[in-house]
């Protein structure tokens, strides 16, 4: 029997993973954990962050995976090295697929990264593209006003055109340091920024490749799986397994809107 791949975010930003993880895998079992409970990760300690991480991790080993994706960019900047020593099974986390692709993306050296306060504190995007190429300059900015952007659920077409005046603002405020400096590729360091990816592509111009990091890590597990013959022999679609530890319904809410598909089977769980 096919075990499934596990995912974990501290809320609903890493359905953007998941849904790449559908697209490039469609016949694996997928199980995503939202710990919606102890939402934000960004602002807390590394050391919360690595003990909410693990406790996350080892409820998904629970329901037998075979592969964990960690699909939040705070906790694999502050926890992947300290999962990977405590777990045997294979980790992707966000960061190092994202910093690849900025590496060979980027033509004039220069590039941005844009993330929680908790990512951008660790320094953990600048760190690795640099690994790969120590000419490479990296300008990092914490945007905490794009995720509430992305949840804010406002109803009718005059709500619809203020949230995007209001999400146009933000993107100017936040990213016009990044148009004066002069960079070619931009990093979405957070599952949420994919949803504001027109506001920012339009904003950025057609001269800056954005990355977005939920593509390049459903890239990287799929290559993972292959490499070491864990990819699943079925043939058949089985929609993802969802549990949460807090606010079921509204996960399925937000959680429709992120997958452009509807939620089902959401069980709340204690951590």
């Amino acid at each position: 029997m096919d075990k499934s791949i596990g995912i974990f975010d501290s809320g609903i930003g890493g359905l953007t993973v998941l849904k790449e993880l559908c697209r490039v895998l469609p016949h694996e079992k997928l199980i995503y954990l939202g710990d919606t409970a102890r939402v934000p990760y960004g602002t807390k300690s590394s050391d919360t962050i690595r003990r909410y991480a693990l406790e996350d991790a080892l409820f998904l080993l629970k329901q037998g995976i075979k592969l964990l994706v960690v699909a939040c960019n705070t906790a694999s900047a502050n926890a992947t090295a300290y999962l990977k020593e405590k777990l045997s099974i294979p980790i992707v986390e966000v960061i190092g697929p994202g910093a690849r692709q900025a590496a060979r993306s980027t033509r004039v050296g220069r590039v941005g990264v844009i993330g929680t306060e908790a990512t951008v504190r660790s320094n953990a995007y600048a760190a690795e593209i640099k690994r790969i190429d120590p000419e490479i300059e990296v300008l990092s900015r914490s945007c905490p006003l794009f995720v509430p952007l992305v949840e804010e659920n406002w109803n009718g077409p005059e709500d619809e055109a203020y949230l995007e005046e209001l999400k146009s603002l933000t993107v100017k405020r936040y990213l016009g340091a990044f148009k004066e400096q002069g960079i070619d590729t931009l990093v979405l360091g957070c599952t949420h920024y994919p949803l504001l990816k027109d506001t920012i592509a339009r904003f950025m111009g057609p001269a800056v490749a954005l990355v977005d990091s939920a593509q390049e890590t459903a890239r990287e597990v799929h290559g993972v799986l292959q490499g070491m013959q864990l990819l699943s022999s079925g043939r058949d679609t089985v929609p993802p397994l969802y549990f949460v530890t807090d606010a079921p319904d509204r996960f399925t809410h937000l959680g429709t809107r992120f997958l452009g598909t509807a939620v089902e089977q959401v069980k709340q769980v204690e951590m």
